[in-house]
């Protein structure tokens, strides 16, 4: 009997049963969470460990590295309380990975990003001690921007210490209003469109501070196969080549000039998960952007229509139906993620 294909899925999301139990504690005292609830009960996939590995077990060969759901600690808890929030949380994991590392091999640490030094702290203790291979970041921290010098810490131990990557998840809510003269988002356009701009704003905001020059093993993961940057590939190629040319108050020019090579290379920098619900022209977009080298299959498990199998099944067909060859396929499935993870 043939040996089932390796799939190594890097962006799938997990409540671990206690944490679940607190959050649902949490949510019911805010009411902006009180929708969440409602969701989270209707997909058992994502806190009932037992209803996942049933679902997993559908396809031999099928593995998960287990990254936390929104919403974000730092949005539900305050600086005081977040640090432990994010401690519960890996330690959940970690026990998870324990237990089955057959269907779970590692995990991606969780961080309490509005108290940088408790940040820092955990991810000494995560990835030091409880063995996790990278940590999620949001696009924005509460509204600020993750270019913010006062996060620069949390990049430059990953890079210069752990030499692992940052995996980052878009995050808007429906206060970020549609147009100005208006009080909220409406129709969930904040999430249709606003989380693909949140992750290209945020790759743009990299690429402009110029975090890759000043941490060249800097490692970035984002979600949903780099948004919206592969599909215009040349207005950010061509459009960046004239930076500047726009704005009179600030010396954008100048920027431009001091980067050592086209905006548009730095963008082809980040590494992406396949995550774009199945659809194969938009991951062979991806592909032609980024290079096979910096794709990673990765399904946003269990946001789906069915609860969890949907998207995974999906986005088998879709990469299967782009007729890659052997090496990028095995690449995408789970060579990139094992070199990048520094897996055994």
């Amino acid at each position: 009997m043939a040996k089932a294909e390796q799939r190594l899925d890097i962006f799938p999301h997990i409540f671990p049963r206690e944490f679940f139990e607190r959050m649902k504690g949490i949510a019911a005292q805010k009411p902006a969470l009180a929708a969440n609830i409602k969701r989270w009960l209707n997909i058992p996939v994502l806190w009932d460990l037992d209803a996942r590995i049933r679902m997993m077990k559908k396809w031999p060969g099928y593995q998960q590295v287990l990254t936390l759901s929104l919403p974000a600690i730092e949005f539900i808890a305050d600086e005081n309380e977040s640090p432990a929030l994010a401690r519960l949380a890996n330690d959940g994991m970690a026990e998870i990975v324990k237990a089955r590392p057959d269907l779970f091999p590692c995990f991606v640490a969780s961080l309490p990003l509005n108290n940088v030094q408790a940040s820092l702290d955990e991810i000494d203790r995560a990835v030091g001690e409880l063995g996790a291979k990278g940590i999620q970041i949001f696009t924005n921290m509460n509204g600020r921007p993750m270019d913010d010098a006062e996060f620069f810490p949390v990049f430059e131990r990953m890079s210069k210490k752990y030499d692992l990557p940052i995996w980052v998840h878009p995050v808007r809510t429906a206060r970020f209003a549609d147009y100005p003269g208006e009080q909220k988002s409406k129709y969930e356009i904040w999430w249709l469109f606003g989380w693909p701009y949140e992750t290209s704003a945020f790759m743009a905001r990299m690429v402009f501070s110029q975090m890759f020059e000043k941490l060249p093993n800097l490692k970035i993961i984002t979600h949903h196969l780099g948004a919206m940057v592969p599909f215009l590939s040349h207005r950010v190629g061509y459009g960046m080549d004239q930076l500047g040319s726009r704005t009179s108050d600030e010396d954008y020019e100048g920027l431009r000039k001091r980067m050592k090579k086209r905006p548009v290379d730095f963008f082809k920098m980040f590494y992406n998960d396949t995550s774009i619900n199945g659809w194969s022209s938009g991951i062979r977009c991806g592909l032609d952007f980024f290079g096979s080298k910096h794709v990673l299959f990765g399904s946003d498990c269990p946001f789906d229509p069915e609860g969890g199998p949907l998207f995974i099944r999906e986005t088998f067909k879709a990469i299967d139906s782009l007729k890659l060859s052997k090496e990028d396929r095995r690449r995408i499935y789970f060579g990139n993620a094992k070199s990048l993870l520094k897996m055994k």
